[in-house]
């Protein structure tokens, strides 16, 4: 479904650079960018900092860098000069005083000089008789000489919204459709924080309109807010974007999603090997389908066919094991060079040597056959490059007279000439059987021990094109009488 209007598509994901970015931050930033590109739009990257005891330095940069990791290129932001410029809210301090300053001269919004420990005791008692803990409007009607009288004294101060208590507010929203909130239950949220910088609240609605954004698409917890926020656009005199309050993210338990069990950074499932490309496809499914109801999608398949429409109302349970298999299939069908570039960082953390890269690459083809992530094919290839640790059990078959028989009749065979294929391989094994008259388990046990150090693995011929002659004897005459 494309969006029709005359105004061009202008949409932000504007997140705080609070420590990691949150699987639901990058499903937010997705949906975002899949609607300005399915609508020829803008996709802004603003963030939003004005919370100074939350903020963690270096947190703007690695955000921004997970972004780019992941694939999802924004049009205007804190690294790329737009028409709106600051991107970051910090900067732009004295834009919300201007914009609060007007809400006060208007009569909706007021100062409220209330102590902290005031509004903590109020909140206590209310949490104690079951109420829903909200300001009680104790400064909301003072006087003009009174207000001056404080701001003489120098009392600190915050400023509020002054929200009507009476009616309801309705308002439409592009997944939860028609709805309405008393008023009442709506509290006079705080617009200016008593350290001068402004809440989430007033410094977003500014932004957006100046801004002009177009869809707010965000996370479903901000829907309760959206009375004040469409109360702060008419305020001032603004017209209001169009509201679109992604599901929620949950476990498996059908909890919401968060870290207290489980991973929920990207930045992590980037470190533990999950393709950028897999990551945006299995994200791009949380709370979307297609009309097809496919699985597998290339970004730019995701930009065509991505709709508001499809977006459902219900939570997303964020399966591990569906994500693990997703991974898996990018693993395998992707360009085998591809892959190798994406998991050199993973082979050299572990010390592996991969200047050989005619052999580094047939370890990525045979490993990414077997696991689902870029870390644990280092696991699966290290066999190839470390020499083999054996168990108890695994020894006690090195040592049977019937496997000391094979590696010494394969130590023969394969000194005698250089190279050998995968038929020239299949024909020893042959052979072996009819000389020694072994077969099955009593063959193929012994010497994929001797060769991967495991009962079961690839194929013979496999291992030993990987090894190479050379290897594949060095390690079957380091088991001779052992």
């Amino acid at each position: 479904m494309n969006y029709k209007s005359d105004k061009e598509v202008r949409v932000r994901f504007a997140p705080s650079p609070t420590g990691f970015l949150h699987v639901g931050g990058l499903r937010t930033a997705l949906f975002n960018y899949l609607f300005a590109r399915k609508n020829n739009g803008k996709f802004i990257l603003r963030i939003e900092d004005t919370d100074r005891k939350r903020y963690i330095p270096g947190a703007l940069e690695k955000l921004i860098s997970t972004l780019k990791a992941i694939g999802l290129a924004y049009d205007e932001g804190p690294d790329i000069e737009g028409s709106y410029s600051p991107y970051v809210q910090s900067k732009r301090i004295n834009i919300y005083k201007k914009y609060a300053q007007i809400l006060l001269n208007s009569g909706n919004a007021y100062y409220c000089f209330c102590s902290e420990e005031r509004l903590k005791k109020l909140r206590e008692e209310q949490r104690k008789r079951k109420l829903n803990p909200v300001y009680d409007g104790k400064c909301r009607n003072l006087s003009t000489e009174e207000v001056k009288e404080k701001l003489k004294k120098k009392i600190p101060y915050v400023i509020r919204l002054k929200f009507p208590k009476k009616g309801t507010t309705v308002f439409y929203d592009k997944i939860h459709g028609r709805v309405e909130v008393d008023n009442s239950l709506v509290d006079d949220q705080i617009l200016i924080k008593s350290d001068g910088f402004p809440t989430y609240h007033l410094a977003n609605v500014v932004d957006d309109h100046l801004m002009k954004i177009t869809h707010i698409i965000r996370g479903e917890e901000w829907l309760s807010s959206v009375p004040k926020h469409i109360f702060l656009y008419k305020s001032f005199g603004w017209e209001v974007p169009k509201f679109v309050h992604l599901p929620l993210l949950l476990n498996p338990d059908r909890s919401k999603l968060s870290k207290r069990q489980g991973d929920v950074a990207v930045e992590s499932y980037l470190e533990k090997g999950y393709l950028p490309e897999a990551l945006i496809n299995f994200i791009a499914l949380l709370g979307w389908h297609s009309a097809d109801d496919k699985e597998i999608y290339s970004l730019k398949e995701l930009e065509k066919n991505f709709s508001l429409r499809r977006i459902n109302k219900s939570g997303a349970v964020f399966d591990i094991e569906k994500l693990n298999w997703m991974n898996g299939h990018y693993l395998r069908s992707m360009d085998i060079k591809y892959v190798g570039e994406k998991a050199k960082p993973f082979f050299e953390k572990a010390g592996i040597n991969i200047n050989d890269n005619e052999k580094y690459l047939k370890v990525i083809d045979i490993s990414r056959k077997r696991v689902p992530t870029l870390s644990q094919l280092v696991e699966f290839a290290k066999k190839f490059y470390f020499d083999l640790e054996f168990t108890e059990e695994y020894r006690a078959i090195i040592a049977e007279e019937n496997s000391q028989r094979i590696y010494s009749y394969w130590i023969k065979k394969l000194k005698k000439q250089e190279n050998w294929s995968e038929d020239e391989i299949n024909l020893l094994i042959k052979k072996t059987m009819e000389d020694l008259g072994v077969k099955g388990k009593e063959l193929y046990f012994p010497l994929r021990l001797a060769l991967f150090g495991s009962c079961t693995g690839p194929e013979l011929p496999t291992i030993i094109e990987i090894l190479g002659r050379e290897e594949t004897v060095k390690r079957l005459e380091k088991l001779i009488n052992k």
